[in-house]
This record gives C-alpha cells, structure tokens and sequence, in this order.
C-alpha cells in the first residue's frame, strides 16, 4: 500500500523545473541594440569634446597667464605653462576614466541589467543639466543628445521587459 487510492499522482513543481533543463536568455530586442549604440555614440562624442583640450592648450594658458596678470600673481609664464600642462593631463584622465565607465555601464545595459539603465539615466540628467549651467562644446551637446536617445530607447516597451526578463533568476 505504497499509494494512496483517494489521491491521484502528480509530479511535484521541483521535479518539472528541474527536468526541463536550463531557460534560455531572453533575446535582446532592438531597442536596448539601439540605446547600447546611443550610449557608445554619447562616449565617443565625449571623448572627442575632451580631447579637443590638447587643441586649446595654448588658449587655456592665456587665460591663467591674464588672471594671474590681473590678480597682481607671480608665477612666471614656465609655472603657468606647467599648470596649463597639469590641468590639461587631469582633465584627460579623468575624462578617459569617466569614458570607460560609461561603456562598462552601457554593456551591462546591453546584459539587461536594470541598475546599469538607472546609472545611465542619472549620469544623462546630469550632463544635461550640466549643459544649462556651463559652456559646451558640440561635442558635448552631441554626446547629450545621444545619450538622451540612449536613455529614451532603454525604457520602451521592448526594452523594458527585456530587461525583466534578463533579472529573472534562470
């Protein structure tokens, strides 16, 4: 008397999951394709803004040896010309760094993570929020635009259950 007669047999939900094998990954819908490249495109068209600071080193100089002039400073035009140099070398680190991370978080977007979608939105707002309060280059309001793309792609419909989808456990 190993069964009972009043209830039938059903496999129980542990068994089903687990004989039906590993779920594939959600397919990645042309939405996230297009807001992944928006972010890559933001990227590039920042780096090119940033780099234009190699261009306007000289420009940069003047303007540190006529504030230096019209404060009553006594730095000389070598101490000047070393703190162009160094402001100039910072800046580009910085905006290299800032760079790589901006495409290590557009993949992870493009991997359907949603904190990466939420980092990407906030760093969009703050740029173009930076553009209402700063001078900018059209790099800059380029790199806006497409990052404003980027973040408008990344939360359609498409893009949206794409990415709760890649948050479900598998």
């Amino acid at each position: 008397m190993s069964e009972s007669p009043n209830y039938p047999n059903y496999p129980d939900d542990a068994g089903a999951a687990a004989s039906a094998g590993p779920v594939a990954a959600p397919a990645r819908p042309g939405t996230i394709e297009g807001a992944f490249w928006a972010f890559v495109a933001s990227t590039v068209l920042g780096l090119a803004g940033g780099l234009l600071l190699f261009v306007n080193w000289d420009a940069l100089a003047d303007t540190l040896r006529t504030a230096n002039r019209q404060r009553g400073g006594t730095l000389t035009d070598a101490q000047i010309d070393q703190a162009a140099t160094i402001t100039l070398v910072v800046t580009v680190v910085i905006v290299v760094l800032i760079a790589a991370l901006y495409l290590l978080f557009a993949f992870k977007l493009r991997a359907g993570r949603n904190w990466a979608r939420i980092v990407l939105t906030v760093l969009t707002a703050l740029h173009v929020i930076s553009l209402l309060t700063a001078q900018d280059t059209v790099f800059g309001y380029l790199a806006a635009l497409a990052a404003v793309v980027g973040v408008v792609l990344s939360f359609t419909g498409p893009s949206n259950a794409y990415i709760a989808a890649a948050g479900r456990p598998r």
